[in-house]
């Protein structure tokens, strides 16, 4: 089973795949998670991501693409993988696509989950967490027993400064203009999984099965996708190919004057390669068919006596 996970901030989509992975024995591969972890290891991907956030500049696809080749290449991520965060564009889907098909691993879907913009907004800005524990609690929809004090360990919730509706809109923002795109793409290439995200936590996750069962048992093939397009030269090179071939068309035929001239006069060559001069003979007279005429006899000549007489 290979997912990736589609889905606006507060969609839902961390709590999902964690869920999908323990169900199906896959690794969710988020790639905030997979940034952190290179950047801890000194690899040398990992100091690429460094240099690259050091000089307060976005990490590169290709780092991050060469970061999931490397994860999807460890033997737990055989059987399939759940991706989070990754592709966010277009550019980037058709970059996962072509390294998959490279590693023959073709995702057998993208699952979408569809929330409403009201309820994003509100999961994002009810958001509260435990200092201490790390719990996660929703004012709105999943609030603690006490305001504002953990149930398991009874420390102090936190309200991060990001989870205002300034902030969270303009996320929201960037999800419409550059990830909404990415469904219309698997949408019209049929490996496109909706599914329903308002609803408890199981509800959501029964309706993830539902929709991935027939799919894990191979009742559903995936769709691979289709090869890129050729790019089309630019303008300015193939003005410079037209420009090429012209100068070596006119390269050859200066090369061929001078072999013309020299040839030129000379009587033609036979086959084998030799020059034979060409005689004309004269056309040859049709046969008659038929019966032999007889040929005119010829008169004798005098005998000896007369011319004595």
């Amino acid at each position: 089973m290979r997912i990736v996970l589609l889905g606006a901030p507060g969609s839902g989509k961390g709590t999902q795949a964690k869920k999908l992975a323990v169900k199906y024995r896959i690794p969710h591969i988020s790639t905030g998670d997979l940034l952190r972890s290179a950047l801890a290891s000194g690899t040398p991907l990992g100091l690429q991501v460094k240099a690259a956030m050091d000089a307060g500049q976005l990490v590169s696809d290709d780092i991050v693409l060469g970061i999931i080749r490397e994860r999807l290449r460890s033997s737990d991520a055989k059987k399939g993988f759940i991706l989070d965060g990754f592709p966010r564009n277009i550019a980037q889907a058709q970059s996962l696509d072509g390294m998959l098909r490279i590693l023959n691993q073709p995702l057998d879907c993208a699952v979408l989950m569809d929330v409403d913009f009201d309820v994003l907004m509100q999961r994002l800005t009810g958001r509260r967490t435990c200092e201490n524990c790390g719990a996660t609690y929703n004012i709105y929809t999943n609030p603690p027993r006490l305001d504002d004090q953990c149930d398991r360990c009874g420390a102090a919730l936190r309200h991060r400064a990001d989870d205002n509706e300034v902030t969270i809109g303009n996320r929201l923002r960037v999800y419409e203009s550059q990830t909404k795109p990415l469904v219309d793409l698997y949408l019209n290439q049929g490996r496109l999984e909706s599914v329903n995200g308002v609803g408890s936590e199981d509800e959501v996750f029964r309706r993830m099965l539902n929709t991935l069962e027939p799919i894990a048992r191979g009742l559903r093939k995936p769709k691979l996708p289709p090869p890129p397009p050729v790019k089309a030269k630019s303008p300015a090179k193939a003005a410079l190919a037209a420009k090429g071939k012209l100068l070596s068309a006119e390269a050859a035929s200066k090369t061929a004057k001078p072999q013309q001239k020299a040839q030129a006069g000379k009587p033609a060559a036979s086959k084998t390669g030799s020059a034979k001069p060409v005689s004309r003979k004269p056309a040859a007279q049709p046969k008659l068919r038929g019966k032999k005429t007889a040929k005119p006899s010829r008169p004798k000549a005098a005998s000896k006596r007369k011319k004595h007489r």
